[in-house]
């Protein structure tokens, strides 16, 4: 495994990719974010992420669509779904599908920035989280 921890970012709305994106690479990730969920398949695809940040809904394909993609293609992949429509029945079939965590909208950087790190440590990865909260 490279050292840098590599996120696939996935949301419609452009501003969760263009806010979150940086956050994470803050902590040493390589992030990859996509807006539309056909590409974003088309790139788990071809390549394996170490983590993979999708939202659950989005139009034609929905974030437990994505789960189920990744999960079959690699199970060693965390998946952390993020969502305006928090319900525990969603949150239960996501963590029953393999879901790693399940975040509710909204939330801060900060509080995914953790989530990605908890997922790292599970992979075996450190990641410097006081550097980036020294950082902003």
């Amino acid at each position: 495994m490279s050292e840098r921890l590599s996120v696939l970012l996935l949301d419609d709305e452009p501003i969760v990719g263009r806010r979150l994106g940086p956050a994470l690479a803050k902590i040493g990730c390589h992030v990859e974010a996509f807006e539309d969920p056909k590409k974003a398949l088309e790139r788990i695809d071809h390549k394996t992420f170490d983590v993979v940040v999708t939202d659950i809904r989005m139009g034609e394909i929905d974030g437990m669509q994505v789960l189920d993609r990744v999960r079959s293609k690699s199970p060693r992949t965390k998946v952390i779904l993020i969502t305006g429509y928090a319900m525990m029945e969603l949150a239960r079939e996501a963590m029953e599908k393999g879901a790693f965590d399940f975040i509710s909208k909204p939330f801060k950087a900060n509080d995914l920035r953790q989530v990605v790190a908890r997922a790292a440590q599970a992979l075996g990865v450190s990641m410097d989280l006081e550097k980036a909260a020294i950082s902003g």
